[in-house]
């Protein structure tokens, strides 16, 4: 079992192909609970530590939606059933009229859910990570590229994991204290 003071074990890299390689091969040893850092984004790195699809998006698509039909249907009962104008013989329910507002609402719906489901899907606002701990991680915004297995995962033996992380060509692998 691992020690609970431990977060995980951090092995640095100097290439971000060698994070890539290394991270693709620590989740075809069966290790999941897994994270990488890197001072710029990397092709295919979400890919090799098995990063799933986001929910975001579906968020995003139901708040316009809901934006969409709010903004029609507030528009169909001011104009059609609670204050009914008749003006130059239009409709009272008139799509082509109502189309301006229902389309900034669906807008202002949409990135409303975006926003506020990156946040809450991220745990967001978060101050304070145990990695902030690990004695070079500051590098991880400078020149040098970072993975972290964590202790919660089912295949994390801190001995065998510290061999299996220097075995893939890092610099330097390092406990990061909870």
């Amino acid at each position: 079992m691992s020690d609970t003071r431990v977060y995980g074990l951090m092995a640095e890299f100097d290439d971000p192909e060698d994070l890539v390689v290394a991270s693709q091969r620590a989740h075809d040893a069966g290790y999941r609970e897994m994270d990488a850092y890197s001072p710029f984004p990397i092709h295919g790195l979400d890919d090799a530590i098995g990063f799933k699809d986001s929910k975001v998006q579906w968020m995003m698509f139901w708040g316009g939606v809901i934006g969409a039909a709010a903004g029609f249907a507030l528009q169909a009962y001011a104009n059609g059933m609670d204050y009914p104008i008749n003006v130059g013989g239009r409709p009272f329910i008139s799509w082509p009229y109502f189309f301006p507002v229902t389309f900034e609402s669906t807008i202002l719906l949409s990135s409303f859910a975006g926003v506020l489901g990156m946040l809450g899907l991220n745990g967001l606002p978060k101050p304070y990570h145990p990695v902030f701990n690990a004695p070079r991680f500051d590098l991880a915004t400078q020149d040098r590229f970072f993975l972290c297995i964590e202790a919660k995962d089912p295949k994390f033996e801190i001995d065998e994991t510290a061999r299996f992380l220097e075995g893939l060509g890092s610099l330097s692998v390092e406990e990061v204290p909870h």
